[in-house]
């Protein structure tokens, strides 16, 4: 039989759609299609050449990887998948990627091949035809036909990364098992698996598949259970973008959703909202966007990023309805952000001592920089804010004062204390009136940061800039992290509890708290218990995620009496279940790596007792400083030991 009567070419495909995709849907959606024959298709490539599935007839293997241009998991994988192309090329094993993305152009395409150093050919989908007749709903997915064209797998690349969760390397490589298999004449261990990664942006919205289970970890239970006791159902109506999404968007995405912050992606128009519509449908469902733990059951925040039932019942109907547009004289006028700092000119500046290379794959463990301040006289800090120089690899900074006090009642301050954090999203520090965080003179500064690969390598130089109080502080504000050190999680244990408890010694009022786990953390509560006996639960993240190191700040300072205990109850998941656990074998303590773990219950107070006036004055703008020839000469001195003995890193 000739080739051209035994492969038909693209003019059969919309027939082919039809029958395979009604075939294909009955199946269990999890191996859907293994072991029969996938349709051929023709499409262009990234340098416009025709390319055909059956024209590598006879090839050991073809892998079909469906990719997009901003998926932050996809663009994650191309460095993995462009060593595999370059590993299996010469043992017959071809790669093609295909982007069935509606609304990503051929140029678009073509120019993220070209940034992106793929180098296998890259193919347009116009009209998602290839990706509807295959049931592929992610991108991400892959699926290898062996050289008669028969699908022999289909699935994730491997287990390192997904959506909000990465292990610093794959405990199961499913595409290379695949292939190898194939190669070598051997039943292929796994067919089939599920698949973290972005809905593909369809020409026309659909659901091709029954969803068999998150893929990703959705709202806690609790959550969603508080919020729908007390959300009564909402009936929009017919919604458009511009008249009643383009407001939520605006509040409550843009700030990270924009070129240059950590949003993979933006949402300043109608098109951007649009081409994402599928992936906002997702999130917004099962409330993982925007991202706010909390259970609205406890507490007031003032930062609380959580949607209306309104706002809520609002993005969904546009999706279901069609993502109408509507008027466009109703679109609201488009968000300004500041290009500065936002807690304006700062009095003083602090950067990293160089900029930092972050690498395009990988987990890269806790980055700690120490930058002396030079200060010679005591300051009072009025705000605070840390600035990434890259903010779409900067996953988190928090900004410690090591005021080198080794005092045995300040050892458990490893890091210094407390000054100042940065998350997506999140506030800088900014304390009432009259409250200030003190910097003693000859403090450093340690910068802790976070950084998350995005499959480009870049550079980072982070800064914070601080603003000293103007006129004397009364009160001081002081952070206190409410730490249990001595633990071992045992392998496999999936909810293993820890706790640790702080008393006021004074009259204070609360003003921040922020639980602090790594990736095994499972949930965390923090509970008052006042002298008079009552008890009170003043926050509780029942499903804690490493992703988000969010400040909690109380919409009203809350009044601890001397005597006030607040007990920090947390619980780890170290099984197999947890899909971030890097090892579930392992027995795990404290330590400073994402791999160990921490338990911390950081909170922010201010002290009610007044601050000795006459002790701060000369401390605020530090025009009054006079120097001290004992404090010079000590501090001198310690900072030669410093130079010849460096602290290490993390101090």
């Amino acid at each position: 039989m000739r080739n051209r009567d035994r492969w038909r070419l693209a003019g059969c495909l919309a027939l082919g759609v039809i029958l395979a995709t009604r075939a294909l849907a009955d199946e269990a959606p999890l191996g859907r299609g293994i072991g029969r024959q996938v349709p051929n298709f023709t499409l262009r490539d990234n340098k416009g050449q025709a390319v055909s599935l059956y024209g590598f007839f006879g090839k050991k293997a073809v892998v079909l990887v469906f990719t997009g241009i901003d998926c932050p998991v996809g663009n994650l994988y191309i460095p993995r998948l462009v060593e595999l192309h370059r590993a299996y090329s010469d043992k017959g094993v071809v790669f093609l990627a295909i982007n069935s993305n509606a609304h990503e152009t051929t140029e678009q395409v073509a120019e993220h091949a070209r940034s992106s150093g793929i180098e296998f050919p890259v193919l347009k989908d116009p009209g998602n035809v290839v990706a509807d007749v295959n049931l592929v709903e992610r991108t991400c997915e892959v699926l290898v036909v062996d050289g008669r064209a028969r699908l022999r797998y289909r699935g994730s690349i491997d287990d390192q990364y997904g959506v909000g969760t990465r292990k610093e390397a794959p405990t199961r490589n499913y595409l290379v098992d695949a292939l190898d298999a194939l190669i070598s004449g051997r039943e292929i261990p796994v067919t089939a698996t599920q698949v973290a990664g972005c809905p593909i942006d369809r020409a026309e919205p659909k659901v091709l598949l029954k969803q068999t289970g998150p893929r990703v970890r959705p709202a806690a239970p609790e959550i969603v259970a508080a919020l729908m006791d007390r959300e009564a159902p909402v009936e929009v109506g017919q919604v458009t973008y511009a008249a009643d999404v383009a407001p939520i968007v605006q509040k409550s995405c843009q700030s990270c959703h924009r070129p240059g912050q950590v949003g993979p992606f933006a949402l300043l128009t109608y098109d951007q909202a649009r081409r994402w519509a599928a992936s906002i449908n997702e999130v917004i469902d099962e409330r993982r966007m925007p991202p706010w733990h909390a259970d609205p059951r406890f507490g007031h925040f003032e930062n609380d990023r959580s949607l209306t039932a309104r706002e809520r019942a609002t993005l969904l109907a546009w999706v279901e309805q069609g993502t109408p547009l509507g008027d466009p004289n109703a679109l609201p006028q488009p968000r300004t952000f500041p290009e500065g700092w936002s807690i304006g000119t700062p009095d003083m500046i602090f950067e990293l001592p160089e900029a930092y290379t972050v690498s395009a794959q990988g987990v890269l463990p806790y980055q700690y920089f120490r930058v002396p301040t030079g200060l010679t006289d005591d300051k009072w800090v009025q705000s605070a804010e840390a600035r990434p120089g890259d903010r779409s690899v900067v996953h988190h900074i928090i900004v410690y004062v090591d005021d080198h006090d080794r005092s045995p009642e300040r050892r458990e301050r490893r890091m210094g204390a407390h000054l100042v954090g940065y998350a997506p999203g999140d506030l800088p520090s900014i304390y009432p009136a009259g409250t200030a965080k003190k910097i003693a003179a000859g403090s450093d500064l340690i910068f802790q940061v976070h950084y998350t690969p995005t499959g480009a390598v870049k550079t980072d130089r982070s800064s914070v800039g601080l603003i000293f109080a103007k006129q004397p502080p009364r009160h001081q504000a002081v952070t206190k992290g409410i730490a249990q050190r001595e633990f071992e999680i045992p392998a496999g244990a999936s909810n293993y509890e820890v706790t640790s408890s702080f008393t006021f010694p004074s009259d204070s009022h609360l003003i921040n708290l922020m639980p602090h786990m790594h990736l095994r953390g499972k949930d965390f509560r923090y509970t008052a218990t006042f002298p008079d006996g009552r008890s009170e639960v003043l926050l509780s993240v029942p499903a804690y995620d490493f992703g988000w190191q969010t400040m909690y700040r109380l919409a009203e300072a809350k009044a601890m009496p001397k005597g006030t205990r607040i007990d920090c109850q947390a619980h780890f998941d170290n099984s197999a279940s947890n899909p971030a656990n890097p090892d579930p074998t392992q027995t795990v303590g404290w330590g400073e790596q994402t791999f160990d773990e921490m338990m911390i219950g950081y909170i922010d107070y201010s002290e009610d007792h007044l601050l000795d006036r006459k002790a701060t004055e000369k401390t605020t703008d530090g025009r009054n400083a006079k120097p001290d020839r004992k404090s010079e000469l000590i501090r001198a001195l310690r900072a030669l030991v410093r130079a010849q003995h460096p602290a290490p890193n993390p101090p």
